[in-house]
């Protein structure tokens, strides 16, 4: 045994130092102003546990169940403070202080497992500030030792399957007289953005900030370009005592203080300085430790934040987590995105969603028989399709120029995409043609690939029909096995399983039918040829009719069911009553009174209770779940409905096409509808999917909160899937309640903001106020539309209605009003028959609902840029499906729907 410090070789100090003693010593060897320290290994209290006897530490270090090592560390700890610390054990405790000088000292507690690669163990060890005197030393020490015994410290080790205690290395460094410290985060913790250092500020002392038992000052500033993001003045007039030591942790705040930040704008600019140094000799972000005395700026500890910082795994990231280069051009663009993740989207459902795009688009590639070396080039964009903005999702859109580029085809096949995806601004030659998926060695290896790549997609798109209805067999199959399994009754680990086995399942079978997309696209874009070679003066919405998927198809189920609901519904005035006047969330228990209706619900809710508002949100709960919303749709919804214009557009081809010239469009035009029904059919299965997932993770859910890892069940969606995952599997979980606290606030400040359509990011260097620049304001700064206004679109089904506007960010009752929507998703076609007109500010018209619109005979505009903006609740408007406008007769008085 000896007495260890800066001058030990790093070796030791990591074999028998603790973590916090490495980073000391690394800050040291860096050069960073460090108040003197030195190093009690975990030696040390292996040899006085050793002399301890009355309680087996292999009862504890090797115990598997929980109780059992309660109860021995309950032991242990007692012995600890009555054992008297040897004589030779205390002289080298002795020693260790006398290097500092004697006089006040911190004491804290440094394992060697303490921020590892696997565990963190953050505030599960306990330290002790302004300690003075051997005396109160040795105690303070032997307090460390006994800390790793204590019932948090242990219920964590269970927790992440590594039930054992661990010898104690301790610390004692010399303590500042600080009159301010903190924290500082050298990459935002809460929003995942790499280009942002937050500080945490009190007066005094800094443990009664980590405690949580002083109200701090807070920080936010842009690294790149100094500006300060967000400021938070605390409720610093508390006094604070820190354990074990002597006076006064933080002093009641003097009143020319009061309602002041703790630092100036130098001091802040310092703490960034260092924040950034320090990252940099650490090589990742830091969760940095330090106090500011009458000599200056000082750095007590530094170690690893433990939330993932700028990878896929972070909650409400700035981007995709990509490695961008300076200088490259990313476009961000939520098109017809938002059909599926609309406003707010939580952190499990978004990084989901990218892990389970960037694994489906690897399968498509695989399936095309692209090269492995090329494969292996295409991970580095398929993994980053999507991105995250204020909680928002955006299209990574020219990864996904990459990815039609897979297929032959490509110069037709992305027009089609952009007219697909529903983006105003085509993207411009001289980038398009710059877009490749992969790179080859030398001309002769790109042209073998591209040529097996053309014959595999050519052998897709002539058994395309085959190719789906096999993996409809096998998704029922697999649907049939685990949809019918009660959830509620499942434990969480259970739960977990049998969702890593249909995420591998399902995923995995999912890849190669995304050729499915791509054939859609090359068939489509023929079509528009053909049809301006033979019908050069067809009318815009003549297309959209003559391409749908057929009145027949399966996506449209819901509607007409929902339609023959509410035809029982005003056929019964008890009923009309009910429904009408009832609370939505009232209504499914006094169905009792009405037996054959309640059949009828009940069969719905079997049918279709895996649909919701927003389906593939898993946060929204389903129609089984939350039968209320069905009520909602039911509301009002019109008992007949008109067919679309199949039959007007039959009409016109009969009148103006024949012969060989026809049969040549009739046999591609039945392509089309056939793969337009396949993907009506498998987006159907997507939502039948998560339906599932959903209930799987709700089962989940409530196993944590059981646990304690959150504070309830639904605090499981503001977790990602990474850290969802790595609660089931092991891995560090530390700090996930105050986490998912955070993320809810975060998501309350980026509702407020307007979420641009489309802007542009340059390298990885972007922040806050480079966003703010690009549109991302409050929507109150947006005055509403005055009466005449004009707004122009496409139009998407034909026919001029005029009524209310009802601007609603769900499906609700619009009584017959018109529905206008920032975007839309399939859980809205049960809401279409309550709707006197549909108008979509994103989207395209051939996205899903619009196609059932045009089925149903609702008169529909879509690409109606900033409509939900100026148009308020309650405006007069005229909505014209046949020529794409929608026109202010008299202004509303409210931003959205109650």
């Amino acid at each position: 045994m000896q007495v260890l410090g800066p001058w030990s070789d790093i070796a030791t100090i990591s074999a028998i130092g603790g973590g916090k003693a490495r980073g000391l010593h690394r800050l040291h060897q860096g050069g960073f102003r460090v108040p003197d320290w030195t190093l009690l290994g975990t030696d040390v209290c292996a040899r006085f546990l050793a002399a301890t006897e009355s309680v087996n530490v292999i009862d504890i270090t090797e115990a598997t169940d929980l109780d059992a090592a309660l109860t021995a560390a309950e032991a242990m700890r007692a012995t600890i403070g009555t054992t008297p610390i040897p004589p030779e054990i205390g002289a080298l405790i002795a020693e260790a202080y006398d290097r500092l000088g004697a006089g006040a000292i911190a004491v804290r507690s440094s394992v060697v497992a303490e921020d590892g690669a696997e565990r963190s163990y953050a505030g599960q060890f306990d330290t002790f500030l302004n300690v003075n005197g051997l005396d109160m030393v040795l105690d303070r020490v032997r307090d460390c030792w006994a800390s790793a015994f204590s019932e948090r410290s242990v219920r964590y080790a269970f927790a992440g399957g590594t039930p054992r205690a661990l010898p104690t290395a301790v610390v004692l460094q010399r303590l500042i007289a600080a009159r301010a410290s903190g924290v500082a985060f050298t990459a935002n913790p809460i929003s995942g953005a790499a280009d942002e250092l937050v500080i945490s500020a009190v007066y005094g002392l800094g443990e009664g900030l980590v405690s949580g038992a002083v109200d701090a000052d807070s920080v936010v500033v842009e690294k790149s370009s100094g500006t300060i993001l967000e400021t938070v003045v605390g409720d610093k007039d508390r006094s604070y005592a820190p354990r074990g030591g002597q006076g006064l942790g933080v002093t009641v705040v003097e009143e020319s203080r009061r309602g002041r930040l703790t630092l100036s704008d130098a001091e802040i600019a310092e703490v960034v300085a260092l924040g950034d140094a320090i990252a940099s000799i650490f090589g990742a972000p830091q969760d940095i430790e330090w106090a500011f005395d009458d000599d200056g700026l000082w750095v007590l500890q530094s170690r690893p934040i433990t939330t993932e910082i700028g990878v896929p795994g972070g909650a409400f990231l700035r981007g995709a987590g990509e490695d961008v280069a300076d200088g490259e051009l990313r476009i961000w663009d939520n098109s017809n995105i938002i059909e599926s993740f609309n406003g707010i989207t939580s952190p499990l459902t978004y990084t989901t969603a990218a892990d389970i795009y960037g694994r489906v688009y690897q399968g498509y590639a695989k399936s095309l028989r692209v090269p492995r070396e090329q494969l292996c080039q295409t991970e580095r964009w398929s993994s980053v399709l999507l991105g995250c903005f204020h909680g928002r999702v955006y299209y990574n859109l020219l990864h996904w120029y990459r990815m039609v580029g897979i297929a032959p085809g490509y110069p037709l096949n992305r027009k089609v995409l952009e007219a697909a995806l529903g983006v105003d601004e085509p993207l411009a030659d001289e980038i398009a043609k710059t877009l490749r998926p992969f790179t080859f060695r030398n001309p002769f290896g790109r042209a073998l690939s591209r040529g097996i790549t053309s014959v595999t997609y050519v052998r897709r798109l002539l058994g395309i029909d085959r190719l789906v209805e096999q993996f409809m067999v096998d998704f029922y199959r697999v649907y049939a096995e685990y949809d019918s399994v009660d959830y509620t009754a499942l434990s969480g680990e259970r739960a977990y399983s049998a969702y890593r086995r249909v995420d591998r399942d399902l995923v995995e079978r999912w890849g190669p039918l995304m050729v499915l997309d791509a054939i859609l696209l090359t068939c489509t874009g023929l079509l528009y040829l053909l049809t301006k070679l033979f019908l050069p003066a067809a009318p815009e919405w003549f297309f959209y009719a003559v391409v749908g998927p057929g009145a027949d198809v399966e996506s449209a189920e819901p509607a007409r069911a929902m339609k023959f609901l509410a035809e029982l519904v005003r056929a019964d005035p008890e009923l009309t009553a009910l429904v009408n006047s009832t609370a939505p969330d009232q209504i499914y228990p006094t169905l009792a009174n009405h037996p054959e209706f309640r059949v009828r619900v009940d069969d719905y809710l079997e049918r279709y209770g895996y649909r919701s508002l927003d389906e593939l949100k898993l946060e929204t709960p389903d129609l089984r779940e939350d039968p209320a919303s069905l009520f909602i749709m039911l509301r009002s919804a019109v008992p007949d409905a008109p067919l679309g214009r199949r039959d007007d557009a039959e009409a016109y081809l009969d009148a103006r096409l024949g012969g060989l010239r026809r049969r040549m469009y009739e046999r591609l035009r039945g392509k089309v509808s056939r793969c337009s029904a396949h993907r009506e059919r498998l987006r159907f299965c997507r939502t039948r999917a998560f339906g599932m997932v959903k209930r799987m993770i709700r089962a989940m859910g409530r196993d944590l909160a059981e646990r304690g890892v959150i504070d309830e069940f639904s605090d499981v969606f503001y977790l990602t899937v990474q850290e969802l995952r790595a609660s089931y599997e092991g891995a560090a979980i530390d700090g996930l309640r105050e986490l998912v606290a955070a993320r809810k606030a975060q998501r309350v400040r980026d509702s407020g903001l307007v979420a641009p359509a489309r802007f542009v990011t340059v390298g990885s260097g972007f922040g806050r106020a480079e966003l703010a620049g690009q549109g991302w304001i409050p929507v109150t700064d947006i005055p509403a539309a005055e009466a005449g206004t004009v707004f122009a679109g496409t139009p998407s089904a034909a026919g001029v209605v005029e009524g209310n506007a009802v601007v609603v960010d769900e499906p609700r009752d619009v009584a017959g009003g018109i529905l206008v929507a920032y975007r839309t998703d399939p859980g809205w076609v049960a809401a279409l028959p309550s709707a006197a007109a549909l108008v979509i500010e994103r989207g395209s018209p051939l996205t899903h609902v619009a196609i059932v619109a045009r089925e149903l005979g609702v008169p529909t505009v879509v690409q109606v840029k900033d409509v939900t903006k100026k148009i308020r609740t309650g405006a007069r408007i005229r909505v014209d499906g046949t020529n794409g406008a929608v026109t202010v007769l008299s202004g509303g008085d409210h931003l959205d729907a109650d």
